[in-house]
């Protein structure tokens, strides 16, 4: 049927099964051949069959489902206009408090500048475009990543940036035409956030978690150019992956109970690798792994190649298998000593200072993702209709958003703090005076974490446990928070390691 413009009287005409029509934000959609396809049965349409259904549409679904299914528009009210806006890839949410203050138009910020707005104007194009559809497939099926998106990642040097500033970004043109050289932790804050953004956390891991927390090691402490240079260049360009193996069965956080031990061979040119890894991000389909090893006088990290020895078994999380987490066998694995990272016996230096980025990476997207899930609440708050009002306007509903956007917001600014800190430390600068308070910031947002998705669910009811439809963000986000509370150090071990460090620096004349 061609598109037209009708009559509300015309629409009226058409409340039969034999003849649905309805009117939602003043389009016209002509449901009679979908009627039996329609998930919610087709009981509910023949109930607003010739009328307007914006407001009962708008009670339970969001503006995606009209977009999804807008062959059935046949037309539009005549002097009429729709008012709902429907987003494009890189726009930025007007919904209060959807964006954090440095990008909602009315608030100014000291910390950012053009080269920021551009990298996150292409990023979120780029993630609205190619990644999150990929995303809430992989999230559906399971399967990893696509070599497809990798690809595209690498062809313009994402998969870099990612790793957060450095030599390795030198001579680079970035999304946004920013310059590799001025990449610095404030667009790395951008990055990951922007990132977070396609809602999905078993796929968030699954998209080269593994090589952004062990591949930073690697440029860092190979001490061999050669298999650096050469590691590095696989890996930037997709060719090949890299994980980070150090948790076992045995110890998470105590690194130093790890069992897994390398053994140099007579003539000193190999390690025999044997040993176990569990839980390890992208495990199932890494080519490298950056391994945690026990060798005769200490602890050692040893670039392991997927190879004869070296076997990898699926492990299924709370969140999608899409992560690729694996329990990672090796026996007897030959590895060249050029492989090694840092100095043979003093691994736990690489390990250390490999977790400050590692936890500002999952602080970012942690906040970034209770930010969405307010989003998320607010839109719903504002569209559900009980007991004859919407639900923005109970007291007790509001006290839930209230403590939910505070907790978002404080984050966000320590988050910011932190990022402006890093930029103006030296990478031992900040192992020396940052490690205590990122930990603490991770240890904080993540309790954040828990009670912002505890509130959500409350909010959305019923659909806050559901994995399809309204609630889906929130019931993905409640499943999957746990993850950035327990990897990379737990809430209380970093809680812990705060104070631990505030005290290393307590002067004795205040005894």
């Amino acid at each position: 049927m061609p598109h037209q413009t009708l009559t509300r009287a015309a629409v009226a005409e058409h409340n039969t099964p034999d003849s649905l029509w309805c009117i939602i934000d003043h389009r016209v959609y002509d449901l009679t051949d979908f009627a039996d396809a329609h998930p919610g049965g087709s009981v509910v349409l023949e109930q607003v069959a010739g009328t307007d259904a914006t407001e009962t549409f708008y009670n339970l679904h969001r503006q995606a489902i009209l977009q999804k299914y807008a062959s059935l528009s046949i037309g539009v009210l005549e002097g009429e206009t729709p008012e709902v806006i429907v987003p494009q890839p890189g726009d930025l949410c007007p919904v209060p408090y959807a964006e954090p203050l440095w990008l909602r138009p009315e608030f100014k910020s000291p910390y950012y500048n053009d080269s920021y707005w551009r990298l996150q104007k292409a990023l979120r194009v780029f993630v609205d475009t190619h990644v999150y559809p990929e995303a809430q497939e992989r999230e559906r099926d399971g399967k990893y990543i696509s070599q497809e998106l990798i690809d595209r990642m690498a062809a313009e040097n994402m998969l870099g940036l990612r790793l957060g500033p450095g030599k390795h970004l030198h001579g680079k043109i970035l999304p946004g035409d920013v310059r590799g050289e001025e990449f610095d932790y404030l667009h790395d804050l951008i990055q990951a956030q922007e990132f977070n953004r396609a809602n999905a956390r078993g796929f968030q891991d699954g998209n080269m978690a593994g090589m952004v927390i062990s591949l930073t090691a690697i440029l860092q402490w190979m001490g061999d150019e050669g298999v650096k240079q050469r590691v590095a260049e696989e890996v930037l360009s997709g060719r090949k992956k890299v994980c980070l193996a150090i948790t076992e069965a045995f110890a998470g956080s105590d690194v130093a109970g790890l069992r897994t031990t390398a053994t140099k061979t007579e003539d000193g040119k190999y390690y025999v690798v044997s040993g176990t890894k569990k839980w390890i991000t992208n495990g199932m389909f890494c080519d490298y792994f950056v391994t945690g090893c026990k060798t005769e006088k200490g602890f050692s990290v040893i670039l392991v190649p997927r190879g004869e020895g070296v076997d990898t078994r699926l492990i299924k999380t709370a969140y999608s298998t899409a992560a690729g987490t694996a329990f990672v066998e090796f026996k007897n694995v030959k590895v060249p000593v050029e492989n090694l990272l840092g100095e043979e016996h003093k691994g736990f230096a690489v390990i250390m200072s490999n977790f400050n980025h590692e936890r500002f990476m999952m602080v970012c997207a942690v906040v970034r993702g209770s930010r969405t899930v307010v989003e998320e609440c607010l839109k719903w708050c504002n569209q559900r209709i009980v007991f004859g009002k919407k639900l923005i306007e109970q007291p007790a509903i509001r006290q839930k958003l209230a403590r939910m956007i505070s907790h978002v917001e404080a984050n966000q600014a320590w988050l910011e703090q932190i990022a402006y800190q890093m930029n103006n430390m030296s990478y031992a600068q900040q192992a020396k005076s940052l490690g205590g308070p990122i930990g603490l910031l991770k240890s904080y947002s993540t309790r954040s974490a828990h009670e912002i998705a505890d509130d959500a669910v409350n909010i959305f009811g019923g659909r806050g446990l559901t994995q399809t439809g309204m609630g889906k963000v929130i019931e993905g986000f409640h499943r999957g928070y746990k993850f950035d509370a327990i990897l990379g150090g737990t809430e209380e071990i970093l809680a812990d390691l705060g104070v631990r460090q505030a005290m290393k620096g307590f002067p004795k004349s205040m005894l």
